[in-house]
């Protein structure tokens, strides 16, 4: 939030929780669709992606009276279930689209999904599919310079760049560096539990996997694991200095003190 606080989502519950600086918890705001990851954009509109079956989108969900769809379709197929974006100073949005999470004798949906990929809606409003062949995009960010843009994997071993170009187009895709911990299924597939993803002014990163918050270097090193008693989901740099840095996941919430600061260009 603008005065440093955090707020966060309840997706099951449909709203987004507003942690403020004594630590007390109220509802922000009720009815959101279903609403996962969340982003400020540089007018000061909250956007979330929206997770309901049947109404899976990206949209303007703050102030109240400024509710907009910014996409809810790509190439007329309907998303499977977006998960996670973050909002370029331009206003841009990236999102990802992991597919929807398979529950046992649940009907198949109406149409097919799209298949898993990250997304782009340009500051005025087109939407293109900028990377695909990912198993699962979870968590996502840009760099400090919004040059590079990374991507969680929570079905593969590697945490991934891209370069950004102007139009907002990605190129040279890479395996920036493998996550630890990670684990095979029974049918072969990889689980890294890789989720939320943030970045700090250094440009360092932090990945909610199943160890803890992973952190990284700008450079592709691995610095170290904060560890948490239950498996983070998502976090997010917050504060009035942005040194703390705030945990979500598995029905509880974390605050660590930092010395390291979150970047302060973006909102997120």
């Amino acid at each position: 939030m603008p005065d440093g606080t955090l707020l966060f989502t309840e997706t099951n519950a449909s709203r987004v929780l507003h942690i403020e600086a004594d630590d007390s918890v109220s509802t922000f705001l009720e009815s959101t669709n279903g609403s996962n990851g969340l982003g400020f954009d540089p007018t000061g509109r909250l956007i979330s992606v929206q997770t309901t079956p049947g109404k899976t989108q990206v949209g303007v969900i703050y102030p109240l009276g400024s509710e907009a769809v910014l996409t809810d379709n790509f190439e007329g197929s309907p998303y499977g279930r977006p998960n996670d974006l973050v909002v370029s100073t331009t206003g841009g949005v990236y999102f990802t689209d992991p597919g929807p999470n398979v529950v046992a004798g649940a009907p198949p949906p109406a149409s097919p999904p799209l298949p898993p990929a990250v997304y782009y809606v340009s500051p005025e409003g087109a939407t293109s599919r900028v990377a695909q062949g990912i198993e699962r995009p979870n968590g996502i960010t840009l760099s400090v310079d919004e040059g590079t843009l990374y991507v969680n994997n929570t079905g593969g071993s590697f945490l991934l760049a891209f370069d950004v170009q102007p139009d907002g187009t990605l190129s040279d895709r890479r395996e920036f560096i493998a996550y630890e911990g990670v684990t095979t299924n029974a049918d072969g597939t990889v689980a890294s539990g890789a989720d939320g993803l943030a970045i700090d002014s250094e440009g360092r990163l932090y990945a909610a996997t199943t160890l803890g918050v992973q952190v990284f270097s700008a450079a592709g090193e691995h610095l170290g694991i904060i560890p948490l008693s239950r498996q983070p989901q998502n976090l997010a740099f917050a504060g009035p200095d942005k040194q703390t840095l705030y945990v979500v996941g598995r029905g509880a919430a974390y605050k660590v003190a930092m010395l390291s600061r979150g970047f302060v260009g973006r909102a997120k």
